[in-house]
C-alpha cells in the first residue's frame, strides 16, 4: 500500500534586536551564564514587562516578504508553561490575534517549484537555556526574553526533501529581510516538525507526532526520513500512531519518545493583562513595505536578465545577500560580468571558506577586484599573475594596478623578445621537439610551461603558443 506524508513545520527565528523583548537586557551571545538578565526576564513577581518595538517591525517585515496580511490590531497572550526554562509558568506569546497571517515560501526540489503555504507568523519571548552536565543539570536565562518570531508553515510539504528546501528558502528571505542573523550554532534558527502519514487517498491526515528543538537543517532532514518510514511501519504493522512529543537521536539515528503531545488547550491561553494590544497604522505598514528588500528569488532573476549570467551563477551569488551585493557593486566598474562572477565564485569562495569568514570582512574592494579584471581583459597581465595578485591582495589589500608596478607583473607581450624566448626553449628541449613532430601534441604543452617558466609567469599565453606553433610546424 502507498502512503502519503505530510509535513509541517515551526520555526523559531531569534531576533537581532539588541535588547530583549520585554526588557533592556542585552542579547548578545555567549556571555556568561546568567549575565544578561533582570527581574523581567527571570520571571520575578511584580516585574512588567515592556515591550520592544523593533522586535514588531521585524516580524511584520518577515511577514511582508512572503506576502503575509499584516494585522492591524494584534495581541499577547499567556501561555501555560510548566517547565524549567520559563520560571514564571507562563510565557508570553501571541495566539488568536498574531501580527502576521498567511502568506507562502516558494521552494524548489528536483528542478520543480512550488509554494508551501504559511498559516502565520506571531513573536513571543524566548525560553532559558537547559544545561546538563554530568551529574547535574542548570539554567542559562541569558536566552530567555529574547524575541522570538515563530513562523508556522501550513502542512504542505510530503517529503524530507521540501522541507530542507522550505528551511534553507526561509533562512534566505530572513536574511535578506535583515531581521535575524539566523545562526544555527548560535541557536537563532531552531524548529519543531509535525509528521504524518495516511494511506493514498484516505481523506484527511494521519496522525502526526512533533519532533522537538532541531537546530540543524540536516537533522530534520534525517530526522523526517527516520519518522516517515516508522509511521509507515506502525500502520503496515497494523499499529496506531500516537499523538506525542518526541526527539531525535542523531547519534543513534532514531527519534524517541519524550512525552503525549498538548494539544491547544493544554495551553490555557488568555491575553496577557500587562501589554496593551498591538494597533498598527496603514502608514507605518505600507512605509515598511516601501523599503522591503528584493527577494532571493527575484535577484537570481534579474541577476540572469541584466548581467547575462548563466543560473547556476546567479544561485550561488544570490544565495548570500552580502556576496551578490558584492557582485553588483564590481560589475557597475567592469563591464566582463561573467569574469567577475567567476573569481567570486572560484577564489573569493576559496578563501571565504578556508578563513571562516565571510565577504565583507575581505580585503579586497569590489572595486579592486573590477580593476584586476580589466587587467586581465586588456592583456596588462595575464591570469597567473592575476591569481598572483589576488593573493596579495587578500592579505594586504591595495590596487591591483599599483602591486602589478610594485612587483614588476606587467605581462609581456613584446613579439621580438617572446620570439627569443621560444628559440631558447626549443633549441634546449630537442627531445621534445621531436615528440611533437612526431604526433605527441603534450610535447606543446611541455615547451609551452617552459617558455611559462622561463618568463617567470609573465609571458603572454597567447602569443607564446602562435609563436611555438610558427616555429615547430
Amino acid at each position: 500500500m502507498k502512503y502519503d506524508i505530510t509535513i509541517g513545520l515551526e520555526v523559531h527565528v531569534q531576533l537581532k534586536t539588541k535588547s530583549k523583548m520585554f526588557c533592556a537586557c542585552a542579547t548578545s551571545f555567549g556571555e556568561l551564564p546568567n549575565t544578561n538578565v533582570c527581574p523581567v526576564c527571570l520571571g520575578y513577581p511584580g516585574a512588567m514587562p515592556v515591550m520592544n518595538e523593533l522586535a514588531i517591525k521585524y516580524t511584520v517585515i518577515a511577514g511582508l516578504m512572503i506576502g503575509s496580511r499584516i494585522n492591524s490590531y494584534s495581541k499577547f497572550d499567556r501561555k501555560s508553561y510548566f517547565y524549567p526554562d520559563m520560571p514564571k509558568n507562563y510565557q508570553i506569546s501571541q495566539y488568536d490575534e498574531p501580527l502576521c497571517i498567511g502568506g507562502a515560501v516558494d521552494i524548489e526540489v528536483d528542478g520543480r517549484s512550488r509554494s508551501v503555504g504559511v498559516t502565520r507568523i506571531h513573536l513571543e519571548e524566548d525560553v532559558a537555556k537547559n544545561m546538563h552536565f554530568g551529574s547535574s543539570s542548570g539554567v542559562d536565562f541569558n536566552r530567555a526574553g529574547t524575541p522570538l518570531m515563530e513562523v508556522v508553515s501550513e502542512p504542505d510539504m510530503h517529503s524530507p526533501d521540501e522541507a530542507f528546501a522550505f528551511l534553507h528558502t526561509l533562512k534566505q528571505i530572513m536574511l535578506y529581510a535583515g531581521v535575524s542573523e539566523c545562526n544555527l550554532e548560535e541557536g537563532n534558527m531552531r524548529c519543531d516538525v509535525n509528521c504524518s502519514a495516511k494511506p493514498s487517498g484516505e481523506a484527511g491526515l494521519g496522525t502526526k507526532t512533533e519532533i522537538k528543538n532541531m537546530n540543524t537543517f540536516k537533522g530534520v532532514h534525517d530526522a523526517l526520513c527516520y519518522e516517515a518510514a516508522r509511521h509507515v511501519e506502525v500502520l503496515e504493522s497494523g499499529g496506531s500512531i500516537v499523538q506525542e512529543t518526541r526527539r531525535w537521536d542523531p547519534d543513534a539515528g532514531v527519534t524517541l519518545s519524550m512525552r503525549t503531545k498538548e494539544d491547544a488547550h493544554d495551553y490555557r491561553y488568555f491575553p496577557e493583562p500587562d501589554l496593551m494590544p498591538v494597533v498598527l497604522a496603514d502608514e507605518l505598514v505600507a512605509s515598511w513595505r516601501d523599503g522591503l528588500p528584493e527577494l532571493p528569488k527575484h535577484r537570481r532573476e534579474r541577476l540572469v536578465s541584466q548581467y547575462g549570467l548563466p543560473e547556476y551563477d546567479a544561485h550561488v551569488l544570490a544565495a548570500d545577500k552580502a556576496v551578490a551585493d558584492y557582485f553588483e557593486s564590481a560589475a557597475a566598474s567592469c563591464p566582463n560580468y561573467k569574469a567577475v562572477s567567476n573569481w567570486i565564485m572560484t577564489e573569493m569562495m576559496r578563501h571565504l571558506s578556508e578563513a571562516e569568514c565571510d565577504i565583507g570582512a575581505v580585503k579586497v574592494t569590489p572595486a579592486a577586484l573590477a580593476d584586476l579584471v580589466g587587467l586581465v581583459d586588456s592583456s596588462t597581465i595575464n591570469l597567473t599573475s592575476a591569481k598572483e595578485i589576488f593573493g596579495i591582495m587578500l592579505t594586504d589589500g591595495g590596487a591591483a594596478a599599483d602591486i602589478v608596478a610594485e612587483k614588476g607583473l606587467a605581462q609581456v607581450s613584446d613579439s621580438g623578445e617572446l620570439a627569443g624566448m621560444v628559440e631558447q626553449v626549443i633549441a634546449g628541449n630537442p627531445k621534445s621537439v621531436e615528440d611533437y613532430r612526431g604526433g605527441k601534441k603534450a610535447a606543446l604543452q611541455f615547451l609551452m610551461g617552459q617558455v611559462m617558466r622561463l618568463s617567470q609567469g609573465k609571458a603572454n599565453p597567447k602569443m607564446v603558443m602562435d609563436l611555438l606553433k610558427s616555429s615547430l610546424d
